[in-house]
């Protein structure tokens, strides 16, 4: 393993969260990960299907995506390829002699391709090892990004009995996990959820007043910088192109009412040029494998927290600083609302869709840190990070532990099973006829917080969910319950405050280094030469026609930088070197190296 790891990739130990799912691969057994964007999922099945004689089959949803890991892996000296509608003809039966020949051991398709008739017929003749799913969130019915061609997916198992299969996700909440662990492995799976954590992403959330001012504010101070704005219609993706464009910015547009031809170039420049912006839908994004990405940032409420996560977890995938900031008003909740409802789905994922928007709707007036909202929403715990606007600009909060108390006292009387919007009623004392229906406008604590309005309760009920003093199902009705918290809340142990509802003043974004924190330990000599480095890196790749992250990340140029090796020995000891990219662009970057040190 640390061999191949080692020859093929260049590194020298396997990050947390690889190791043991690698070895479960090898051992015959079924595999399922949750890690969070750049954390290394790929690596978890490559490194067995590099290391067997067999073929892997990779069920990947978008045809850019396939296209960019199969150059990744060929840069690497990987035996990859890639089936897709982008292929010609000849090239397609070149690759075909070399799956029958064993020559390609690992092979991307997408779902439809895969479970087609014809091509499994073919599949199952071949000495197939392995299969690996990669977004396979997709797969559940449950998920906010359900895609019907990836629920043939299930049937795998039948058509490989006795054949590992791997998923991966960066996003799943524990019903998604146990529907797609059910469905697809009939619950016969190794399940590592390895951290939703990104630390070195700084999370923000502003009230929404005038987008294009704010927007303009938050891009002033990162000029050459690559971002992704993410806008609600198509109109507000060329509306922001063009206010970036003016102000200097290189912005592009990214929607589905493009021109496909014009869209797939705006990606790929996206992917390949650095400084760009790209004002897109949610259509874009999916398997977008940028590491450079410094900034994203959303004029309007994402539809839940999990879509919210995938969206802002494609900034920063190599590691450094990068910045999250979102806009939120209350028209976007009644937006989003009118989604919903409008959607094709059945009642009850009409339902659950409802529940997920609360969630996020709880995120964005947290009254405390964000990051442990949001670990909290996939079931993990955490210091505050220091690294939200929150931890960083603390709002003015008031004491609520009296109200609190109400909303606990409200939900207890009532048997724990009913939805904010039902304890809200009670609160405000509501004259409604399923109040009397149950009898609870006989509760003392009917009526008993007229004080505030139903909207203010309702924000308070999500700010209690955030702090988790409150629990919302989202996998059955939608009732709320007390935590363990909660119950110390109500007995006077521990106080609650809160973000009285208000769309006042703007909450400061964070702000950032000019410097990169990664490059701030190296010495001025040393930046000269990672600029050189850059250059050289830029012109290998445009001569490739690849990203220039294929090439060498970042972290090996700066590692170059710190090292300067003087041979291809030495070099061989930079992090991210494997042997094929040592033979290939070791000799360019020796020189480069050599002539920065005369």
């Amino acid at each position: 393993m640390l061999k191949t790891l080692k020859d093929i990739f260049g590194y020298t130990e396997f990050r947390p969260g690889q190791e043991q799912p690698i070895l479960d691969l090898l051992a015959g057994e079924n595999v399922f990960c949750v890690m969070p964007t750049g954390a290394g999922k790929s690596l978890i099945f490559q490194i067995p299907a590099l290391m067997g004689s067999g073929l892997t089959i990779v069920v990947s949803p978008l045809i850019a995506l396939m296209n960019d890991q199969v150059s990744a892996l060929k840069l690497l000296g990987a035996p990859a390829e890639t089936l897709n509608s982008s292929i010609s003809p000849e090239d397609n039966e070149q690759i075909w002699r070399g799956v029958r020949t064993g020559a390609v051991k690992l092979l991307y398709m997408s779902p439809e391709r895969l479970m087609n008739g014809s091509t499994l017929e073919i599949m199952r003749t071949l000495n197939v090892t392995m299969v690996a799913i990669d977004e396979a969130h997709c797969i559940s019915q449950w998920g906010p990004s359900f895609r019907p061609e990836y629920e043939m997916l299930t049937e795998l198992k039948t058509h490989f009995p006795g054949v590992p299969i791997i998923a991966l996700t960066a996003s799943a909440d524990e019903i998604t996990r146990k529907d797609i662990a059910e469905k697809l492995f009939g619950s016969n799976v190794n399940i590592y959820v390895s951290g939703f954590d990104r630390p070195n992403i700084a999370l923000g959330v502003s009230p929404k007043q005038s987008w294009k001012n704010q927007l303009a504010a938050f891009v002033k101070s990162r000029q050459g910088d690559s971002g992704i704005v993410y806008c609600l219609s198509r109109k507000k993706c060329e509306d922001a192109a063009a206010l970036l464009n003016s102000l200097g910015h290189k912005a592009l547009v990214y929607h589905a009412g493009m021109d496909k031809f014009a869209r797939d170039d705006n990606q790929k420049s996206f992917v390949r040029d650095p400084g760009i912006i790209m004002c897109a839908t949610i259509a874009f994004g999916m398997g977008i494998d940028k590491p450079d990405v410094r900034f994203v940032f959303h004029t309007d409420l994402p539809s839940s927290m999990e879509n919210y996560y995938q969206e802002f977890g494609r900034a920063g995938r190599d590691g450094d600083r990068a910045d999250c900031e979102m806009l939120f008003g209350t028209g976007d909740i009644r937006m989003r609302r009118q989604f919903i409802e409008q959607d094709d789905a059945d009642a009850e994922q009409k339902r659950r869709a409802h529940k997920r928007l609360d969630r996020l709707i709880a995120y964005c007036e947290a009254p405390t840190c964000r990051r442990q909202a949001l670990l909290a929403y996939f079931g993990e715990t955490s210091k505050p990070c220091n690294n939200c606007d929150v931890c960083l600009d603390p709002v003015a909060l008031k004491e609520g532990t009296r109200e609190g108390q109400m909303v606990l006292s409200a939900m207890v009387r009532t048997g724990q099973r009913f939805g904010p919007a039902y304890i809200c009623d009670i609160l405000v004392g509501a004259d409604i006829q399923r109040i009397r229906d149950f009898g609870h406008d006989k509760l003392p604590t009917w009526g008993v917080g007229k004080h505030l309005k139903k909207p203010q309760w309702q924000s308070i009920i999500r700010q209690m969910i955030a702090s988790g003093f409150v629990h919302l199902d989202v996998g059955e009705y939608g009732g709320i319950s007390m935590t363990k918290t909660g119950k110390d809340l109500l007995r006077g142990a521990v106080e609650f405050s809160y973000r009285p509802m208000s769309l006042g003043k703007a909450t400061k974004i964070p702000g950032r280094a000019k410097t990169k924190q990664a490059e701030q330990s190296l010495s001025e000599n040393d930046m000269g030469l990672l600029t050189r480095l850059k250059a050289t890196r830029s012109l290998l790749a445009q001569k490739q026609n690849v990203p220039a992250f294929m090439i060498f990340h970042d972290k090996s140029l700066r590692d170059m930088a710190r090292q300067r090796p003087q041979n291809m020995a030495e070099m061989a000891n930079v992090h991210g070197v494997g042997k094929a990219k040592l033979d290939k662009f070791g000799t360019v970057f020796l020189e480069t190296i050599k002539n920065g040190n005369v």
